[in-house]
């Protein structure tokens, strides 16, 4: 396995890519019926999804951060400067980059360290604050829980939370769908992802001045990221849209992708 982040190219070859990074603790499986919409139209857009380290078909994070020359230690800051290396292999130095949840968490340390490689920005069901205490140590007890006998396990309550209550009645094949992505989910990808963000930093200051589109979308029913969230992004960019999707949680992009993927377009359209 290549010791770079597992990347798949959709739709046209040619134009400005909008790369979709995916929610904590799934894989770019996640964005699949986005990314169909996104290319199955007569004005297709070109879209790369990207695996997180140690999730789907990326290495352990631990050989990206040893090639990369970044530290061993747990942090976003690696997984961020891995996205930048795969694009940069492929010929890509700009983007719009959009992150639901832990890929929104990577699109603020872009923003951070790496805003050349952006031409816009999406930021959903996230925040660009950092973790109180109480989640942080919730962080580390599933980080731990994920590397002993419970192993997947330990991310099965999540099932409960990321979703909107309308969904297990209206769309049970994505309850289904997702508890089985949660069933699959890499331990050891569960206990480093848990970890890196535990660790995280407050990034609302790396939007100041970002001086590219943006797009600030949540679920209406995301009990994790609030709308207060939002709005304090979408305060700290200069040219940001605010989208809030009914019937849908924290995996608003699982739950209502039509949405989501038009509201993906518009970005991409004010982008290129």
């Amino acid at each position: 396995m290549s010791a770079r982040l597992s990347l798949t190219r959709h739709g046209p070859a040619e134009g400005l890519p909008l790369v979709l990074l995916h929610a904590f603790p799934l894989d770019s499986r996640m964005w699949d019926a986005v990314v169909a919409d996104l290319t199955g139209r007569d004005d297709p857009v070109p879209v790369v999804t990207v695996d997180a380290p140690g999730f789907g078909r990326s290495p352990r994070a631990r050989d990206l951060a040893r090639r990369l020359g970044c530290p061993d230690a747990p942090s976003l800051r690696t997984y961020a400067a891995a996205v930048e290396d795969v694009l940069a292999a492929e010929g890509i130095d700009r983007a719009v980059v959009a992150g639901l949840s832990m890929g929104g968490y990577v699109a603020l340390a872009l923003a951070e360290r790496h805003r050349d490689l952006l031409a816009g920005i999406g930021l959903l069901d996230t925040k660009a604050t950092a973790d109180g205490e109480d989640a942080r140590a919730t962080r580390l007890r599933v980080a731990d829980q994920a590397t002993g006998p419970l192993g997947a396990r330990a991310v099965a309550p999540m099932i409960d939370t990321v979703l909107s209550p309308a969904t297990p009645e209206n769309q049970p094949d994505v309850v289904r769908t997702v508890r089985g992505w949660l069933e699959e989910a890499p331990p050891h990808g569960i206990a480093w992802a848990q970890r890196a963000m535990a660790g995280r930093p407050d990034r609302v200051a790396a939007l100041s001045g970002l001086d590219v589109p943006g797009l600030v979308l949540r679920g209406a029913d995301d009990v994790s990221s609030s709308q207060e969230d939002a709005e304090t992004m979408a305060g700290a960019l200069p040219d940001a849209e605010v989208v809030v999707v009914d019937r849908a949680g924290h995996l608003s992009a699982v739950e209502q992708p039509e949405v989501v993927a038009e509201a993906l377009r518009a970005l991409h359209a004010r982008c290129a």
